[in-house]
């Protein structure tokens, strides 16, 4: 349910969209303390992310998140 919720605030947004935003605006640090996953936390890059993501459903849900918190924040 809460997916559903989520997409329309996706919409149009590519997964490489966000995850060059989150690295730009937050950095690699501040992504790996929110989502401690390897692909954050060694040697990041938006290539080595977008592989890891696209394969990994629960990762790529809690990097949406993040994004929508970011974007969230960004409106107030």
């Amino acid at each position: 349910m809460s997916e559903l919720l989520n997409r329309p605030a996706l919409e149009g947004v590519t997964l490489e969209m966000i995850v060059t935003h989150l690295s730009e605006s937050i950095g690699w640090e501040e992504m790996a303390v929110a989502i401690p996953v390897r692909c954050f936390t060694h040697d990041p890059s938006i290539k080595s992310s977008l592989k890891f993501l696209r394969r990994t459903p629960w990762a790529r849900q809690k990097v949406e998140q993040l994004y929508l918190q970011s974007q969230t924040g960004r409106k107030r």
